[in-house]
């Protein structure tokens, strides 16, 4: 009888917005070659009531579901989670897939990161004076330039509320991690994760376009660059080294 390694574990942790399985419907054919568990952040589950960002929360939800070692998928803020999981036990973390990763900062000192904490750390300063209504409409003018409708379904109330609740990624503590494989996947339309993208090759990081805005990973160019990044054999010495 011939016996087969059991597919290796792979987590997918999402930003601010759609959260668990949903935030990653392009990847769930991920699946038929790896163990994955789509994750959700603290405060994030369903039914539960939002809660304030905790990037330490965040980090022990990703180190909790890798088991004895896995790849780390994340996109925007979920990525500070990935980066945090990965300083935190290295031995875990084979590899990093970052969709335009909001890992502002790292970033702070460089000029479209300054100009964008600048422009948006006023709101963020303002969250406890401003109900969920207004600052879903004020953040939806700021960072999109659209007119946020009425929040009609407690849903929408729910979503509103959380992002309020949602800390500054620029204050995350972040640090870098030599040698972990790590692709970074980019939209191309906002020179913010550019910036961000830029500043982690030079720390050894890949860099990738694939289209699709904010959500290169809805693309399927993005799928097949994430596909192409773990057959490369990225990770593979990483894996040697984690415990069984």
């Amino acid at each position: 009888m011939r016996l087969h390694s059991p597919p290796e574990r792979m987590v997918f942790v999402h930003g601010a917005g759609v959260a668990g399985a949903a935030a990653w419907t392009n990847l769930h054919g991920m699946a038929l070659g790896y163990d994955c568990l789509f994750l959700r952040r603290h405060g994030f589950a369903p039914g539960a009531e939002p809660q304030p960002t905790d990037f330490a929360a965040d980090m022990r939800i990703v180190l909790e579901n890798l088991g004895t070692g896995g790849h780390v998928v994340a996109h925007a803020e979920g990525a500070v989670a990935a980066m945090m999981a990965a300083v935190e036990r290295p031995d875990l973390v084979r590899t990093l897939t970052l969709f335009e990763p909001a890992c502002l900062s790292l970033t702070a000192d460089l000029p479209v990161t300054r100009a964008y904490v600048e422009r948006r750390g006023p709101l963020f300063a303002a969250r406890d004076r401003l109900d969920d209504e207004q600052y879903n409409r004020e953040f939806s003018r700021l960072l999109f330039g659209l007119e946020a409708g009425p929040l009609q379904t407690d849903s929408d109330r729910a979503a509103a509320r959380r992002l309020r609740l949602q800390a500054p990624p620029w204050e995350a503590p972040l640090h870098i991690v030599p040698g972990l494989p790590t692709l970074v996947v980019t939209g191309g339309w906002e020179p913010l994760y550019e910036e961000v993208a830029e500043y982690l090759v030079s720390t050894g990081a890949i860099h990738r376009h694939a289209g699709g805005n904010h959500r290169p990973q809805d693309t399927a160019e993005g799928r097949a660059l994430l596909t192409a990044f773990l057959r490369s054999g990225a990770g593979q010495a990483n894996r040697q080294g984690s415990p069984r």
